[in-house]
This record gives C-alpha cells, structure tokens and sequence, in this order.
C-alpha cells in the first residue's frame, strides 16, 4: 500500500488529485467551525460533553453539530436520501430502468436524490433547533427562542450547509482521490479522534494502566478483524460452456462469483441508529411533563436507553441484526443472479441451472448473512463491551466509525492503486 502511495505522488496527475482532496478537506474543517448565529457555543459544547448520544452523533461531524456549525448536519440527509432512493430503486420499475441507463440513469437518479435531500434537510435542521431549543446549561439557553425570520435564516444556513457539502463532494469524486461523501464522513471522524485520545488519557492513572494496556491489545485486535472480515468473501465457482463456430472453439472457461461476508456495509448499523436514538431523546421531554404517567415513561426510556444500558445495547444488537438481513435481501437477488448466469451459457458446479441455482444461491448468502449481521451487531456495541470490560472510556472512534475508516482507507488505496497501474500500463505500452 506504501509503495503504491509513494509512487502515486510521483505522478504529476494523481499528485494533483491527492493535493486537491486535501484543500477540499481544509476547506470542510474550516467550515465546521462556522457556527450559526444566534448560538452560545459555550453552553452548546457543555451539553454535548453531558449527552453521551450527542456525543456519539457529534463524532460523524468532526465537532460540527457541537459548534453548531453551518455544515453541523453534515451530509446526513443526502445519506439517509440515498439509502430511501437504493431502496425505491429495487421496488419502483421506472427507477430500476434508470439504473441500468448507465451514466444517464445515474444523473438522474442523483437528481432524484438531491431533490429528496432539501425537504430531509429541512425537517432535520428544524428538528435539531426544537431539541436545543429546550435545552439550558447553567441558566443559559443553548438556542433561544428565535423569531419566525431567524429561525428560518438559521434552517436556510444549515441546509445550505449540506448543500455545500453535497457539492465539495462531488467535486472530490469528480477532480480528486475516492468516494466524495465517504471522505468528507471519513474526516470528520478522524477529526474528532485526537481530542477523544486526550481526554481518554488524561483519566488514565497509575492503578489502571494494566486495563489501559489491554485495552489498546483488544483495540488492535477489533482493527485487524474488522480489516479481516471487510474484505473476506465467498467464491461461489460458475464455469461456462464452450461453443464450436466455424471450426472454432468459443468461450469456456471458469469463473466466480465474490459474496462478501458484510454484504450490507454498514447500512444495517445507519437504520438501527435512527430508531434506537429516538427514545433515549424523548426521555428528557417526557420527564419534564406534568402527567405521572408521562413522567414514568420517560424516567424509564432515560434508565433503559442510556449506551451503558443492558437492555440498550441488546436491542441495538437486534436491530442491526434485522437490518443486515433486510438490506441483504433488498440488494442481493439471487433469481436474477441464477438468470444471468444461464443466460451467458453458465452453470455452478453439481447444481442444475434455475431454480436449483436459486435455491444454492439463498442458501449461501443466508449463512454469510448471519455471520455479517452478528459482526455488524458486535461492532454497533463494541464500545460498550470494551469499556464495561476494562473500565476504560473509547480511545478510539468507536466500532461504527471504524468499520467506516476502514471501508473508506480501502475503498480509496484501490483506487489509488487502480490509477498508478494504469498509469505504469500506458507508459509501458508507449
């Protein structure tokens, strides 16, 4: 990976991509230091420190959402537009045609996308204004109550915000190195990494360096295996029946088809976080109502849905379970996988083509997918289990912004890789 880095700043061209993507990320870090007006950031960052689900939040922004930035939202609505417009995609005849339209298709689908992500954005942003709203530290309001113009000026900041991210993306993926939405997520999860090293450390004491030092073994091993499992697969052998034109023979030949073992990324672990969030931010609401029967509901949402919570971290668990099989089965289709392969003359070793095909196929990807959904459930509360194992707060970003380092780092390296062979392939073949 070093060599191929190394050689890549040799390349004037890829040189320039990498030169570019880093003044895009200055530009994003810059950004998020940006607060809206109207915020007292001081009383902001104080309520923050206190809310472990803000905090946790707050880390997919770099420390955006607790300056209250203009790009405090980050790319967040465009995400959760994507994922409902990949999910129309498989459902909706007209949007899966656009997909296989190639490049057009795709325009179009971004189009759709962006036109779903302003009404997301909005209603997020005024979401986050009504939760601060009713928020006070220390006798100071973090948002006070704004009038109808202010308010609407601080939706209009945030949503251009996203907007403005949405478009420094694209500029990344069009002009620079990688995915464009998943570095600008990638960075601002680094960015919040050296902060959260120091204050890990500095309650770090004497007596407790031995669960320290533990800690960190058990972290490099959570590393590797989420490298490990990232990128494993299974090959399912396909080969392919020779033909005879003209006295010649045609085609033939053996192939695979890669099945990873994390099919779903970390999709499952993004839906499960928007539902398991919920009762935990109702709870202080709840428990400020004048009615019994409220204020019972909320002391017990707010004792059951704290990230430390038994019943929290179990029902997280599940829920990234069902979702890895739920996107699984949304995205992996494995009849039209089986007409692919006998359409192009194909057929998997000992199985006959059709529906034994399909048959195998389901098979395969059930048993992978339940390995995918227990490791996509242990990495949503790898925090938890760490610390309540070694009485050590998170030095690292957490198992969720791990997993999305480690796709992104990957993800870009081959492409990097990718672009420094085809550059040595065309000065080989002048």
């Amino acid at each position: 990976m070093t060599n191929y880095l190394v050689k890549a700043l040799k390349i004037p061209q890829l040189r320039s991509k990498i030169v570019f993507t880093l003044i895009i990320l200055a530009i994003y870090r810059f950004l998020a230091h940006v607060p809206v007006p109207n915020v007292d950031t001081n009383a902001l960052k104080l309520f923050f420190d206190s809310s472990q689900i803000l905090s946790f939040l707050n880390i997919f922004t770099g420390g955006g959402l607790s300056n209250l930035s203009i790009v405090a939202m980050g790319v967040g609505p465009y995400i959760s537009a994507s994922i409902i417009v990949q999910l129309l995609t498989m459902v909706v005849p007209k949007l899966e045609e656009l997909s296989k339209e190639g490049r057009f298709g795709q325009q179009r689908i971004n189009q759709y996308t962006q036109a779903l992500t302003l009404p997301l954005a909005i209603i997020q942003s005024y979401g986050l204004y009504f939760t601060l709203n009713k928020q006070v530290v220390d006798g100071v309001a973090i948002l006070p109550s704004l009038s109808p113009f202010d308010l609407l000026l601080v939706i209009l900041t945030m949503t251009a915000g996203t907007f403005l991210l949405i478009w420094l993306g694209e500029l990344i993926t069009e002009n620079g190195v990688g995915q464009g939405m998943s570095v600008l997520i990638f960075a601002g999860i680094i960015a919040g990494l050296p902060a959260g090293i120091i204050s890990s450390l500095s309650i770090v004491d004497v007596s407790g360096i031995s669960s320290t030092i533990i800690f960190i073994v058990v972290s490099l091993i959570v590393i590797f295996a989420v490298v490990y499992i990232n990128e494993a697969y299974r090959k399912v052998e396909v080969q392919y029946s020779s033909k005879i034109r003209g006295g010649k023979t045609l085609g033939g030949g053996n192939s695979f088809i890669p099945i990873k073992i994390n099919q779903a990324g970390v999709i499952p672990i993004i839906f499960a976080i928007s539902i398991v969030l919920v009762p935990g931010a109702l709870a202080g609401p709840l428990q400020r109502s004048t009615s019994p029967f409220l204020f019972n509901i909320g002391v017990w949402l707010g004792t059951n849905f704290t990230t430390a919570s038994f019943f929290y971290n179990i029902f997280y668990f599940f829920l990234v379970f069902i979702f890895t099989y739920f996107y699984t089965s949304v995205t992996f289709n494995p009849e039209k996988i089986a007409d692919e392969i006998r359409r192009g003359g194909g057929f998997i070793p000992g199985v006959r083509p059709g529906k034994s095909t399909v048959v195998m196929l389901k098979y395969v990807i059930q048993r992978l997918t339940l390995a995918g959904g227990v490791f996509l459930g242990l990495v949503a509360v790898l925090p938890s289990i760490t610390q309540s194992l070694t009485g050590v707060a998170s030095l690292a970003i957490g198992g969720t912004g791990l997993l999305i380092v480690v796709s992104v780092i990957l993800e870009t390296v081959k492409q990097v890789e990718s672009q420094v062979i085809s550059r040595e392939y065309e000065t080989f073949t002048r």
